[in-house]
């Protein structure tokens, strides 16, 4: 498995970066495990995941935490052998630091996060959301803290728009206050917005991108078909309103990326992930999977 440095740190990290999204429902506490340490075996050094996550049980404002409990368990004894990447910022209950950046929210949800990971730092810990009820250099100036203490390394933001990214930068360098090394936003072939202005400006700044919804939710697989049903154990089978409506519209863009996958000798999977490599500035994309032979594919598609 091929590794990428980012840019001003000492890490190195897998192009494929397991996703923990679903860890909880529909991947149970087992499986999960197993996923997660097979893919270590198989040269995966980059788990991501959030405070938030538990699943398709997730709802606003529910507690998460079940994601970062069960990399807690599969990373007992290794810990040191991966990336390990976390975030803040999604409402997680009623309090006022369950939700947002500020330097309260950050500071507890931060250690709730350790405790659960069972570790004692995180590699990269991501602001999930912009906040604007907080001042940039508030929500930077706790992350400097965070850092100083030995409880992140380094931090990225996510969901920023390049706008939003731009005035972080100047804020943070205004400030002598640290920068990020990673931006997550969304990107796939239906979603290309990014390449207009974030990833040039990210790559421009040295800030490594690593996507998430790369796949879309298994649009881009190949798995669905105009005219059939979603097959079973699909994301459209089992969570259909966390992906869009089957539309011809939809199936005429679907057709035509697998024609242009075809034309280059590729799966339909293998085109999506290797377009989203070729772009600047992405080092990693964000893939969950539910099998360990989905992530044999994963694996077979970047090599």
């Amino acid at each position: 498995m091929k590794r990428n440095q980012i840019p001003k740190t000492d890490l190195s990290v897998s192009e494929i970066c397991l996703g923990t999204m679903t860890f909880g429902t529909p991947v149970g506490e087992a499986d999960a495990i197993n996923l997660t340490l097979y893919a270590i075996d198989k040269g995966i050094n980059f788990i991501d995941t959030a405070n938030m996550y538990e699943g398709y049980a997730r709802h606003v404002g529910s507690p998460g935490g079940v994601a970062e409990e069960i990399l807690g368990k599969a990373l007992k004894g290794r810990r040191n052998e991966v990336v390990l990447a976390t975030k803040v910022g999604m409402k997680v209950g009623d309090a006022p630091e369950d939700e947002g950046t500020s330097p309260a929210a950050i500071k507890k949800q931060l250690d709730k996060s350790l405790s659960r990971l069972a570790t004692d730092y995180v590699d990269i810990y991501y602001l999930h959301k912009p906040d604007p009820s907080v001042p940039l250099t508030d929500i930077l100036g706790a992350l400097k803290e965070a850092i100083d203490a030995g409880k992140i390394k380094y931090y990225g933001i996510s969901n920023y728009s390049a706008e939003q990214t731009a005035e972080l930068l100047e804020v943070a360098d205004k400030n002598n206050l640290p920068r990020p090394v990673m931006h997550q936003p969304p990107y796939s072939l239906l979603k290309r917005d990014i390449e207009k202005d974030l990833l040039p400006l990210c790559e421009r700044e040295q800030v490594a991108v690593v996507p998430y919804q790369v796949l879309q939710g298994g649009l881009l697989t190949g798995k669905y078909r105009r005219g059939q049903a979603p097959p079973a154990g699909s994301r459209k089978s089992e969570k259909a309103d966390w992906l869009p409506d089957l539309t011809d519209e939809l199936f005429d863009k679907l057709e035509q990326i697998e024609a242009d996958a075809k034309a280059k000798g590729r799966t339909m999977l293998e085109h999506a992930i290797k377009s989203a490599l070729d772009q600047p500035a992405i080092i990693s994309v964000i893939l969950g999977v539910k099998r360990t032979d989905q992530i044999d594919s994963l694996i077979s598609a970047v090599s």
